[in-house]
């Protein structure tokens, strides 16, 4: 068995913040491989989180920030099964990411996820993005233009809703993540159902 030193394992936690023991067991099970043990950390984290996704959730916390300009002002709701999770640290650090996600976001974010965006909407971006990949790659295999679509879709969501889009860590540690994986993360890692439920961002003079 792959002997996993310390420095390694302590590594892994700042990438991932999950619990040393979890770090220690995933760069066991794959005998030492950084990307692989983050890989198993993000399953278990998606694992526990679609079990307690179902459980009721009637505590949490209103975060806010206005950005040093008096410009950009944000409001965010985020909720959570017990009072205690509420007071948590990194309960809390994730409240102040979320808000600092969504002041920063350009453009900024309009919904919480793509179930919330128009199906309209949808189809018309599809239209024009499918419009425009044809006529870049013409010539190209189909199935690297649909490929391409896809990927260009993909963006769309990450632009427009603020679960898919990038993670803005307060601490400035950790790796590049979506705000849903850093839910999940968390979900993982206390163990409670964790959920943005709205926000809101106000920008002056729009």
């Amino acid at each position: 068995m792959t002997e996993i030193d310390a420095k390694t394992v302590m590594r892994l936690r700042e990438m991932t913040g999950a619990p040393m023991m979890d770090c220690k067991a995933a760069l066991k099970e794959v005998a030492g491989d950084m990307d692989k043990a983050k890989e198993v950390l993000r399953k278990k984290g998606k694992q526990i989180a679609d079990k307690a996704a179902s459980r009721e959730v009637k505590e949490g916390k209103l975060f806010s920030y206005v950005h040093f300009n008096g410009r950009i002002a944000v409001l965010v709701e985020i909720v959570c099964e017990t009072d205690f999770v509420a007071k948590n640290e990194e309960f809390n650090a994730f409240g102040k990411g979320v808000c600092f996600t969504v002041a920063a976001s350009s453009p900024p974010v309009q919904f919480l996820g793509r179930q919330q965006v128009d199906p309209a909407l949808v189809e018309k971006e599809r239209e024009i993005v499918q419009a425009q990949t044809l006529q870049t790659m013409k010539g190209k295999p189909q199935t690297v233009i649909d490929k391409a679509i896809e990927g260009r879709m993909e963006k769309y969501f990450a632009e427009k809703c603020l679960m898919e889009t990038a993670y803005v860590d307060p601490t400035g540690h950790g790796e590049a993540r979506s705000v849903e994986q850093k839910r999940t993360e968390l979900v993982g890692k206390i163990g409670e159902n964790i959920q943005v439920r709205r926000f809101v961002r106000w920008e002056l003079g729009s």
